[in-house]
């Protein structure tokens, strides 16, 4: 699982197994209890796996599996989503959807500014200092990204340890 060479800020996968979703569900409602090193928590066909409050930091990731029930008979198929705490995930896109908004005010002030021949320095700065400010928030996402890469490894080992508990071999 290659994620250090990729633009994707959210690593996905997906792989079939098979056994039956609901088995699988509960394999991992069941390791709930029987360990402490993750907090695993099941919403119908949605397992999320969690660092602990006390090993977390403001980047760390969290594992979002949804186990479906395929056409075949005891067959099932895995997706996976690494994300940020749903709370960074959130300010990130408010933060985003700000200076979006504030470059599309800016551009069309620096426009109506031009069109009536008047000075449009000031807006025209502010608009790029907006695009600046898109690039900073990408690049700092990159870097949260790669401090929380090592507990991505141990969340994705988790989850191969668990499925392989039961027998089942993945190939990510």
């Amino acid at each position: 699982m290659s994620i250090t060479n990729e633009i994707i800020l959210r690593p996905r996968f997906k792989f079939d197994v098979n056994h039956d979703n609901q088995e699988l569900l509960e394999l991992f409602e069941n390791t709930k209890n029987a360990q402490t090193h993750f907090i695993v928590s099941r919403i119908d066909e949605h397992i999320f796996i969690k660092i602990p409050k006390k090993n977390q930091h403001f980047w760390s990731p969290q594992l979002h599996l949804e186990i479906n029930k395929n056409d075949f008979k005891n067959n099932s198929t895995i997706y996976g989503l690494f994300g940020p705490n749903p709370t960074v995930w959130t300010m990130f896109m408010f933060f985003h959807f700000i200076v979006a908004g504030l470059f599309i005010g800016f551009s069309i002030w620096t426009y109506t500014n031009w069109s009536l021949d008047t000075s449009f320095e000031l807006q025209l700065s502010l608009a790029c200092f907006m695009i600046i400010i898109w690039f900073a928030l990408y690049f700092a996402a990159r870097i949260g990204k790669k401090t929380g890469i090592d507990q991505m490894h141990q969340l994705h080992k988790f989850m191969r340890d668990t499925l392989r508990s039961k027998g089942i071999h993945t190939a990510t």
